[in-house]
């Protein structure tokens, strides 16, 4: 798998170099793989951006943890930017399940026979 684009920004906010980053992509997408058992499903990408982003802060500058001491910005932005990105898929699963529950048949308005 390539790297992500925000390999080189996730370097700069924790304090590492380029290389060092994607060595440890590369290292986080291999313990993905051995979690998931494959290299091309959602949690597989989750969890390698997820793992990357802890060994990076964890090799990094630790000055750039929030006032929670067990969330750091970029953890805190990752999580913010999933949840997200997620809120359409569940608006699109409760109006499915509102029109199966059968609120189709409230909304349809006969008009009178001619």
């Amino acid at each position: 798998m390539k790297a992500p684009k925000i390999l080189p920004w996730i370097a700069n906010k924790t304090g590492i170099s380029e290389d060092l980053a994607l060595k440890l992509w590369r290292r986080a997408a291999g313990e993905a793989e051995e979690m998931t058992g494959c290299c091309d499903s959602s949690d597989y990408y989750r969890l390698a951006v997820e793992r990357f982003i802890d060994l990076s802060q964890a090799e990094g500058n630790p000055i750039l943890v929030r006032e929670t001491p067990s969330v750091t910005c970029v953890f805190w932005l990752w999580r913010h930017q999933s949840r997200i990105s997620s809120m359409h898929l569940i608006a699109v699963q409760n109006v499915a399940k509102l029109l199966q529950s059968g609120v189709s048949k409230l909304l349809r308005i006969e008009g009178p026979a001619l």
